[in-house]
């Protein structure tokens, strides 16, 4: 094992500092302290980071180091370290190297021997965890799926029977095909905590099940960012998706057989339906009216 104390080595130095996720009172002393005395603050994105500079009145200089310039800008911020340099590198929004391109210059540095200190600071998915009621350890964060339906189908399947909650990022215009995603090979009666805006003047947290936030995205105007927190796996209620005694039937006459075998209503048995088949009431009320008439 190789020690190293953060505190006691000297000169070019890396710090990962933690920036708001929304309010700008997220940020920390410590983390302006830091801001203010390295020589260059590396951004994902200079046009957000110089508003919070601009804010706390911080004057040290920008660079810019995203996913497209990850060569070029960490050969800058290597070569700065090795003059003697002090540099922080911070995110949009939340702590650096979760979810964006800075744990490849984090590891970097580690192997060229330069310091690398954390600042901590906010961060979405731990703020949305421990205010969602779930279950809050053991827990899993994964971040966003791909964008591959293919790819994500097989990220979902690694997870979809893991006790941990689980803890998902989601863009406003993918929510709806995300949690579709999840629905198709995740019982539909798991809850879910839908974590929207968090720290901003919008923020909110939606409770619930997995196919009550799939009714609630299409019939909701969608704005914001999202943390999914979902329900770890217990096996209960769980839906053999592969051997489904529905399977071969249509959705009018799935309904019909569970009213007749269960003497039930036809609005029971619509939402019966849409929990086996993971799909919103909506859609199988829809599709039950169509095929019927």
């Amino acid at each position: 094992m190789k020690s190293q104390k953060s505190a006691e080595l000297n000169g070019g130095k890396l710090f990962l500092v933690g920036t708001p996720i929304g309010n700008l009172e997220d940020i920390t002393f410590r983390a302006i302290r830091i801001l203010n005395e390295v020589d260059a603050i590396a951004a994902e994105d200079t046009r957000n980071t110089i508003k919070l500079c601009n804010h706390f009145e911080i004057k040290t200089p920008l660079i810019s180091y995203h996913e497209h310039n990850l060569e070029a800008g960490g050969e800058r911020i290597l070569a700065m370290l090795s003059s003697g340099q002090s540099v922080a590198l911070v995110s949009d929004a939340g702590m650096p190297c979760i979810s964006d391109p800075g744990a490849d210059i984090a590891t970097k540095a580690i192997h060229a021997g330069f310091d690398v200190v954390p600042v901590p600071g906010a961060n979405a998915a731990i703020s949305a965890l421990v205010a969602s009621g779930l279950t809050s350890q053991p827990f899993m964060f994964f971040g966003f799926l791909s964008r591959s339906k293919k790819e994500r189908r097989l990220q979902i399947e690694g997870f979809k029977e893991r006790e941990e909650t689980i803890l998902l990022y989601e863009a406003p215009h993918r929510l709806k095909e995300t949690l579709q995603a999840l629905s198709e090979q995740i019982e539909g009666t798991r809850k879910v905590v839908l974590a929207r805006e968090l720290t901003k003047r919008f923020e909110e947290f939606l409770r619930g099940t997995l196919e009550e936030a799939i009714d609630w995205v299409q019939s909701n105007n969608i704005r914001g960012e999202f943390c999914i927190v979902l329900e770890g796996y217990d096996g209960a209620n769980a839906v053999d998706f592969e051997e489904a005694w529905w399977e071969g039937l249509s959705i009018s006459d799935h309904v019909s057989d569970l009213i007749e075998r269960k003497g039930i209503r036809s609005k029971e048995a619509i939402r019966e339906v849409a929990t086996e088949r993971m799909m919103s009431k909506r859609d199988v009320y829809q599709a039950y009216h169509v095929e019927k008439d």
